[in-house]
């Protein structure tokens, strides 16, 4: 598998004040097309910070972050929101559904930045519906669906514009164990037969399990390297 992200001594921080905050110092890391890596490691380790270079809402101090053969470590804001929109998609703890729309509505949302027409936007809002299990329920608004539900939503959302990296945030951090391992083995089915290339932070070993490989930071390094069963 060739690489599709490649992050090179990477270093961020922060400043608090006089204080600095040092989140990633010197990370490497590679993700091959095709990968589902798990994040792990305790709050504070820079795994959200890392996920978020990644995906371009955020920049490194040093260091370089190439994605499929670009440079987002030095594109600038309008270039990076085109680049970000036609590439990623982000799976989120907390869902971010807009309340007064329906589920169809909510997957359609992405589309809304491209040319396709309005009959091309729902053939794929549906098709990605049905990749979720949900096609039945696209008429449902939020507060009519269950946690998992939504969270199934918020997936169909991040996949509908077809993206090359998918990252994922806690995916199941809000949910029960039961929902929680429906949401990875979806994941996990988009993974292994549609070739999705997936990133995803979780504290959950069960969750991580879902994944290729895991990997360990704190206090902004990698301590470890684990295969996934």
């Amino acid at each position: 598998m060739s690489e599709l992200v490649s992050i090179r001594n990477v270093h961020k921080y922060f400043t608090r004040g006089s204080e600095r905050i040092d989140v990633l110092q010197g990370v490497n890391l590679d993700v091959p097309k095709g990968d589902f890596l798990a994040l792990m490691g305790p709050s504070g380790s820079g795994k959200t910070t890392l996920l978020n270079l990644m995906g371009g809402l955020d920049q490194p101090t040093n260091g370089t972050v190439d994605v499929g053969g670009e440079r987002i470590s030095e594109l600038g804001g309008g270039g990076l929101s085109r680049w970000r929109a036609q590439h990623i998609g982000f799976v989120f703890q907390l869902y971010n559904l807009l309340p007064v729309l329906t589920a169809e509505r909510n997957v359609e949302l992405p589309l809304l930045l491209t040319k396709l027409g309005r009959a091309d936007r729902l053939r794929r809002v549906h098709t990605a519906l049905k990749l979720v299990g949900l096609f039945d329920r696209m008429k449902h608004k939020p507060r009519e669906l269950s946690g998992g539900q939504e969270q199934r939503v918020g997936i169909a959302r991040a996949i509908v514009t077809d993206p090359t990296l998918l990252l994922c945030d806690e995916p199941t951090g809000d949910l029960d164990r039961t929902s929680a391992d429906e949401i990875l083995s979806i994941l996990q089915l988009l993974n292994r037969d549609l070739g999705k290339t997936i990133v995803m932070v979780t504290h959950d070993p069960a969750a991580a399990q879902y994944a290729r490989r895991i990997w360990h930071l704190d206090k902004g390094s990698f301590i470890e390297k684990d295969l996934a069963a």
